[in-house]
């Protein structure tokens, strides 16, 4: 797949409307050149500005001079007595109150689609990754091998650790497209199932959240600058005792600052 098809699938990849054929061939494309990946970057940036709440544009002023001329003149007013006034201060706090309270809702409700977006695109790498051939990029069962994969294919490094003591196998590790942008994919094994944990630069709550996406459990946490998102068919218990075996274990460079 070259340049040109993939711009024109890229809107249907990112809105997550692709087969599965056509998803893998362009998240294989994106991984390769930095072009493309920059078009994917600029409709993010796009897409994330249209969900902005400043897009609202006052009119001009010779437009409301306009529409004023052609408003009926205002009859008299009387002069308002005190208590008329503040029943009309009370109102307005109230109504105030409510917008306060409506614009707490609507971020609350953009934060949740944003994380929901997320978590369908996790789902849906996972999903791919398990097509034939598609999997692994680097595979070794060695951190101290596929950590230094990464060198140079990514603008970070990623935590890569060894813990198959704790009954989870590394396999190997792969990029991968995350909510448009490059991540890594670190593949682990639990019995006859697979662990895709994805993980980049990010900031975010470092308590795990937990949920479930088309019969596949998904865990989100982030520590020490790295956002992770683990995903797997295993048992809901299972994925959260990766999560604690992954955050207790030191990484390869960890160790080797001691």
């Amino acid at each position: 797949m070259n340049c040109q098809d993939v711009r024109l699938l890229l809107h249907a990849y990112l809105d997550d409307e692709l087969g599965a054929a056509d998803g893998v061939a362009v998240t294989r494309h994106l991984a390769g050149c930095e072009a493309c990946m920059q078009r994917v970057r600029a409709y993010t940036r796009t897409r994330d500005d249209l969900r902005g709440a400043d897009l609202y544009r006052h009119a001009p002023a010779a437009l409301r001079t306009r529409i004023a001329a052609r408003l009926p003149r205002p009859a008299v007013v009387q002069r308002t007595p005190r208590r008329a006034w503040n029943l009309a201060l009370a109102a307005l706090a109230a109504l105030c109150v409510i917008a306060a309270l409506f614009a707490g809702w609507q971020t609350l409700q953009l934060r949740r689609a944003a994380g929901h977006a997320l978590v369908v695109d996790a789902v849906s790498d996972h999903v791919r990754s398990l097509l034939p051939g598609h999997l692994i990029d680097v595979r070794s069962t060695s951190e101290h091998t596929v950590k230094p994969w990464f060198d140079g294919r990514l603008d970070f490094s990623p935590q890569v650790k060894d813990l198959t003591a704790q009954g989870f196998e590394l396999i190997g590790g792969r990029l991968d497209v995350l909510d448009g942008r490059q991540v890594a994919a670190l593949v682990y094994k639990r019995h006859l199932h697979t662990i895709n944990l994805f993980q980049w630069p990010g900031s975010g709550a470092g308590a795990s959240v937990s949920r479930t996406r088309d019969g596949y459990h998904v865990l989100e946490w982030s520590d020490a600058g790295l956002r992770f998102i683990a995903v797997s068919s295993v048992a809901k218990v299972d994925l959260q005792a990766f999560e604690r075996a992954f955050r207790a274990v030191p990484s390869a460079a960890s160790e080797a600052a001691h």
